[in-house]
C-alpha cells in the first residue's frame, strides 16, 4: 500500500496577509515589532490613524506574522524571537530612536483593571477628594486606602502604596481608583526590538536621555577646547584664545622684567606711582620727609579714597531702602489679593 502524503491547504487570504508583510519588509528600511496588549480597537485604530503620515501599522495573527519571518533574509527571521501575544508590526523610514521616542509620547493614563498586575507600585496621596461623607468612606477603606473625614469632606490621611509591583488589583481596588481618577497604566504601542541595516535595537538601548546626552556633548567640547589651549594646540576654534593668552603672557613677562617698551610703558608707569604713594604713606608722619608737591598728591589720593568708600555707603543704603519698599510693596499686593 502506498504511502498517503497529506498536504496542508492555507486559504488564499493567509497567502496574501504573508505576501503583504514581506512586501513591507522589502520596501521600507526599518521594522519594529510592536505590543498591543491591552488597547482597545477603537484606540488602536485611532493609533494607525495617528501615524499614516510617518509609519505604517500592521496588524495581523502571529502565526502569519511567523511565516512571514521565516520566508525572509536570515537577519528578518530573528526578529521572531520578540513576536509574543498581541503583537503588530510597524514599519517606517524614521530612525529607531526617533520612532521609539515617538511611540513613548503617544502613550496615554489608563485605568487598571481588577486582576491585572500592577506594573509598578500603586500610590495613593495624602489629601482631600471631592466626596462628601456617605458610603464611599467604607469603599475606600475596604480597599485598603486610609480615609477619613475631614471638614464635611472625604480626605485621605497619609500618602500609602495601596499595591505593590507585580501583586494583582482587586475589584475594589481597581474600582476606587478609578473612582479617584488614579490611572496606573500607560497605554500605547509598545517597541519590542527594531531592525535597521541587519541591526538590532530593543529599547534598553533606544531609551536615552537627550538632556544628559547633550550635556555631556557639552561638557567634552569645554574639556577639549581646555586641553587644545593649554597644549598649545592652534584650531579655528581656539586661535583667539591661544593669540590672547600669548599676548597677556608676554605683557606679563615684560612688566615682570621691567622691559621698556611702548605697550607697558604705562603699566610700569603706574606700578612705580603706586609703589611711591605707598612709601610716601609710610613716610608722611615725618614732616620734613616730604615736600609739598608729594603731600598734596597724598592728600589727594586719602581724599579720593575717602569721597570713594563714602559713595559705597551711600548706594548701600539706597539698595536696602529700594528693597524694603519692594517687600513693602509685595505685602501690600498680596494684601489685597487675599483680602
Amino acid at each position: 500500500m502506498g504511502e498517503l502524503h497529506h498536504s496542508e491547504h492555507i486559504p488564499q487570504w493567509k497567502k496574501d496577509e504573508i505576501e503583504e508583510i514581506k512586501s513591507l519588509i522589502e520596501s521600507y528600511p526599518l521594522f519594529g515589532v510592536i505590543g498591543i496588549e491591552g488597547i482597545p480597537a477603537k484606540q488602536l485604530q485611532s493609533m494607525r490613524r495617528d501615524l499614516k503620515d510617518f509609519a505604517v501599522l500592521k496588524v495581523c495573527r502571529n502565526t502569519l506574522t511567523r511565516r512571514a519571518l521565516d520566508q525572509s533574509s536570515d537577519d528578518v527571521k530573528k526578529m521572531d524571537d520578540y513576536v509574543d501575544v498581541q503583537t503588530a508590526l510597524i514599519f517606517t523610514k524614521q530612525n529607531p530612536f526617533k520612532l521609539y521616542k515617538l511611540l513613548e509620547k503617544s502613550k496615554t493614563p489608563s485605568p487598571i483593571k481588577a486582576g491585572m498586575v500592577a506594573t509598578s507600585d500603586i500610590i495613593v496621596e495624602a489629601g482631600p477628594t471631592s466626596f462628601p461623607p456617605g458610603p464611599i468612606l467604607g469603599d475606600m477603606q475596604g480597599a485598603g486606602i486610609p480615609a477619613a473625614i475631614d471638614g464635611g469632606k472625604v480626605v485621605i490621611k497619609e500618602t500609602k502604596a495601596v499595591a505593590k509591583a507585580g501583586e494583582v488589583v482587586s475589584q475594589k481596588l481597581a474600582a476606587m481608583l478609578t473612582r479617584l481618577e488614579i490611572y496606573p497604566l500607560e497605554v500605547g504601542l509598545d517597541l519590542r526590538a527594531v531592525l535597521e541595516e541587519g541591526s538590532i535595537f530593543t529599547p534598553d538601548v533606544l531609551a536615552i536621555d537627550e538632556e544628559q546626552v547633550f550635556s555631556n556633548f557639552v561638557q567634552a567640547a569645554q574639556q577639549a577646547f581646555n586641553m587644545s589651549v593649554n597644549a598649545a594646540y592652534p584650531t579655528a576654534m581656539n586661535i583667539n584664545t591661544l593669540l590672547a593668552k600669548a599676548a597677556s603672557d608676554s605683557r606679563n613677562v615684560a612688566v615682570n622684567a621691567i622691559v621698556y617698551e611702548p605697550g607697558i610703558m604705562d603699566i610700569l608707569l603706574g606700578k612705580a606711582y603706586s609703589k611711591m604713594m605707598a612709601i610716601a604713606s609710610a613716610a608722611s608722619s615725618n614732616d620734613d620727609a616730604l615736600d609739598d608737591e608729594l603731600k598734596e598728591a597724598l592728600g589727594a589720593a586719602s581724599s579720593a579714597a575717602a569721597a570713594g568708600a563714602a559713595v559705597e555707603e551711600v548706594v548701600e543704603e539706597q539698595e536696602e531702602v529700594k528693597e524694603e519698599e519692594e517687600e513693602s510693596d509685595m505685602a501690600s499686593g498680596l494684601g489685597a489679593l487675599f483680602g
